[in-house]
């Protein structure tokens, strides 16, 4: 009969009827979407607008490729029942997962919806994070969290811990697998600051972003400390004191085009090479300007940064760390299209020497380049470690030791350049050739040895000096010839610890004929479960 449905042993169901109930669904799976799009309500998007943040969604947006968002888990709701919460249900409950392009390469991303209970974490939400972690690491692309939480939700107690705990974990297994990035894009506190810790890389935005494991209130209470929250664990506190964070940014919008920058360089996991890019500049390119870039006088600075921009390609080096630590530069680069990440002693700062700070800053970005197959160029002026009695009861020995065990151990082609000191120990750390470096080279203002001319003479002649009567005729001398004999390259050279002593205007071919003979380089590590860093 018209209008209908028949079946065996079925009650008659009118056609009528079906339809009715889906539109119903439809109109129901619509206003679910709607409540999950419009999180906190419009007030809450305002107020975040005022402060000069973006909302999550705003954000994904601006991350991500146009058009290229897909969201995952969007209806989901919390399950807490105390505390009113039941009266309180919003969809998606406060997070926004999925997976998305940047540059037409697949990533994943979650963001924190501040206008939703704070952005605070549940076990529904925890959930959310765990699935895409999971995708990210099978399917091997980078994952990416856009912070902005006031941390555990309270109102779940145990529950909410225990999704932090399953996110740490899968942090840890990722590491070294996928690139992870955090964007700390608002206030992050207590538990919430391990997982972008264990990350690789964290951004953070001026005057908006804030992360400590307690804050002010709690320290008053107890250390009777009185401290703001942007001296406490602000943007430039982290990025220039507590070494924490690695990007500012000025604004949300700055701090998403960042990310989408640093992606440029690096593989989507660790069985892939970085992406290359076809370059303009000429691979065989000589800069006459390097012959005179390193000063006559071999105490008088000058900044690595101009010799980094004068070697890679365009001149763009996009530096990491680069407010903390500033004796050591680090960053990623390109040579001839192929990405690679470079480590220079910087003798505008401290001399160049090396100190617990710049130690495990470097060593850090090294077993980073390591692990995601990064060539590394190490542009090395390094007259030994910082003296001083904080340095040595900060533990410069074992922080030291993380430098040359990521150098020792990174198996990566590893070409190091010498263009002025190279003293003492420091020498061996910088990617010497006695830890595997693969081509070191050494400007003709190369000075490789034990240590300074001065102290070296004070130390060799230090009896026949003192009796002289002409002691500083004797002594300036002295400091001559000993500079004349082992302050150069020559020595090195002739024993094979440089490869070759070149003019500082071939630097840029030679580095890039070194690349390309070192494409296809094999190198291995003893058998073992992992070795035991200096921590």
């Amino acid at each position: 009969m018209p209008g209908h449905l028949y079946g065996p042993g079925l009650r008659v169901v009118s056609s009528f009827a079906l339809y009715t109930t889906v539109v119903n669904r439809l109109e129901e799976l619509r206003r679910r979407h709607q409540a999950a799009e419009q999180g906190g309500g419009a007030e809450r998007r305002a107020r975040q607008h005022q402060e000069g943040k973006l909302s999550a969604r705003e954000r994904i947006e601006l991350l991500l490729d146009d058009n290229s968002f897909e969201e995952l888990d969007k209806l989901v709701t919390h399950r807490c029942r105390d505390f009113n919460m039941d009266e309180q249900v919003i969809p998606g409950d406060g997070f926004v997962t999925g997976y998305g392009r940047v540059s037409g390469r697949l990533v994943y991303v979650f963001a924190q919806d501040f206008t939703v209970f704070g952005g605070s974490l549940s076990e529904a939400n925890a959930r959310k994070i765990c699935k895409i972690m999971d995708l990210a690491l099978k399917t091997g692309a980078p994952i990416i969290g856009l912070n902005d939480s006031g941390g555990a939700r309270i109102q779940e107690g145990v529950l909410s811990l225990a999704g932090y705990a399953d996110i740490f974990l899968r942090n840890t297994l990722a590491s070294g697998v996928i690139p992870q990035i955090s964007a700390i894009m608002g206030p992050c506190a207590g538990g919430a600051v391990y997982s972008p810790a264990i990350t690789d890389f964290i951004f953070m935005v001026d005057r908006t972003s804030y992360m400590f494991v307690t804050g002010p209130d709690v320290i008053k209470t107890v250390t009777h400390e009185d401290v703001t929250k942007e001296k406490l664990g602000g943007s430039m506190t982290h990025n220039s004191v507590s070494g924490v964070g690695h990007f500012l940014a000025s604004s949300d919008e700055e701090c998403l085009q960042m990310i989408r920058e640093l992606l440029s360089y690096l593989p989507q996991n660790n069985r892939e090479d970085p992406p290359r890019r076809p370059s303009t500049d000429p691979p065989g390119r000589m800069d006459p300007a390097l012959d005179s870039i390193v000063p006559a006088e071999s105490n008088l600075p000058y900044d690595i940064k101009d010799v980094i921009r004068r070697v890679v390609d365009d001149g763009e080096f996009f530096e990491v760390h680069q407010h903390w630590a500033k004796n050591l530069v680090i960053g990623f680069a390109r040579m001839d299209g192929r990405p690679v990440g470079v480590v220079a002693n910087q003798p505008a700062f401290l001399a160049g020497c090396l100190d617990i700070n710049s130690s495990v800053k470097g060593a850090r970005f090294v077993r980073f380049c390591d692990a995601f197959n990064v060539p590394l160029v190490t542009f090395e002026d390094v007259p030994g470690f910082l003296p001083g009695t904080e340095q040595e009861f900060g533990g410069i020995i074992r922080h030291g030791a993380k430098l040359l065990y990521a150098f020792a151990e990174a198996t990566v082609p590893k070409i190091t350049v010498i263009t002025r000191k190279a003293y003492g120990g420091a020498y061996c750390v910088m990617g010497s050739k006695h830890i595997r470096a693969d081509i070191n080279l050494a400007w003709p203002t190369a000075e490789v040895a034990v240590m300074g001319a001065e102290g070296a003479i004070n130390i060799i002649y230090r009896r026949e000096l003192s009796g002289a009567s002409d002691n500083g005729a004797s002594r300036q001398q002295k400091i001559e010839e000993f500079r004349e004999r082992f302050a150069n390259p020559f020595v090195a050279a002739e024993h094979g610890f440089v490869d070759d002593v070149i003019e500082p205007r071939e630097t840029r071919p030679r580095i890039i004929s070194a690349l390309h003979m070192l494409e296809n380089k094999v190198d291995t590590m003893p058998r073992k479960k992992h070795g035991n860093i200096p921590l």
